[in-house]
């Protein structure tokens, strides 16, 4: 009884030292956890972490029972295993300090206007393309710079037009492949490369043009519009999500609430704001993704 009486008191004393800043640093360190374990688990190293754990965790053994070559050789892998982890995880890295500078980012580059007319000249397109299941690929940048890919295709700079979309997606067009980015509300350029979903549990009827719309939307907070060339679909790829079998009108409107209203929100989004989005997790796969994993 006495046992349990000393340990409360000196729990007691632990406590009454405690001041706000220890709260808070509690609660950083907690949270960072919680993101490190989140992170590892939605990424595909997550064998590779429980090798790690075990690494560290026979280096603590050896250090206990002090075996001391033991001990050594593990301290130098551990050592060495930073620097490969850094390689290892740079493709994922990469994108969190893009994420990093976005959520710091304000897009003010385009006008409401500019992006309201943009939006509907690719609906009209999109619609027409589908119709006569003509395959298309369009990416709208926002706060993440798109430079690098833009860099891979032909420079347009070009209002947009949904006759001159139509006609840089027609088959026998030069730079019908690829996808063509648009910033600001004007075409940039054509033919342009993007990176492949690393996503293992895509539906297999989902072709290239799916697999790049998803990877780019992965990697950066761009939207990307898609229009399946074998059944004429319209779909949409935002924050890791694909929305499947949309309609001109739902096309238009996911874009609006998308690049117009979303806009609006950020040019009004304080420090305290981009912060709290930072760390809030990233939106899991939609039903309109498990719809299309069942097909």
């Amino acid at each position: 009884m006495d046992t349990i009486t000393n340990a409360l008191g000196r729990a007691g004393n632990y406590l009454a030292t405690i001041e706000i800043a220890d709260f808070v640093d509690i609660i950083i360190v907690a949270f960072l956890i919680y993101r490190i374990v989140w992170f590892i688990r939605k990424s595909s190293f997550i064998n590779l972490a429980k090798g790690l754990i075990l690494v560290l965790a026979a280096l603590w053994a050896s250090e206990f029972f002090g075996l001391i070559m033991i001990n050594y050789l593990l301290r130098k892998a551990v050592e060495l295993g930073m620097i490969a982890l850094v390689i290892l995880f740079q493709p994922e890295l990469r994108r969190l300090l893009e994420r990093m500078g976005s959520t710091l980012n304000t897009n003010i580059g385009s006008s409401g206007t500019n992006m309201s007319r943009a939006i509907s000249e690719v609906a009209l397109a999109c619609g027409d393309m589908a119709v006569t299941k003509t395959g298309a690929l369009l990416v709208f940048e926002r706060n993440s710079s798109l430079s690098p890919i833009i860099a891979t295709g032909s420079v347009i700079n070009a209002d947009v037009n949904a006759q001159l979309i139509k006609n840089l997606f027609f088959k026998n067009s030069p730079l019908h492949d690829g996808a063509v980015v648009i910033r600001d509300g004007r075409i940039e350029a054509a033919a342009c490369i993007l990176p492949l979903s690393r996503n293992q549990n895509l539906s297999f009827d989902l072709g290239t043009r799916h697999r790049a719309g998803l990877g780019m939307s992965e990697e950066t907070d761009a939207v990307v519009v898609i229009v399946s060339e074998e059944r004429g679909d319209i779909s949409l790829a935002v924050k890791s999500t694909l929305k499947r079998h949309l309609s001109t009108g739902q096309l238009a409107s996911e874009l609006s609430k998308e690049l117009i209203h979303e806009e609006k929100k950020d040019k009004k989004t304080g420090l305290w704001e981009s912060v709290l989005h930072f760390f809030r997790p990233v939106a899991e796969n939609s039903e309109d993704e498990n719809e299309s994993k069942s097909e």
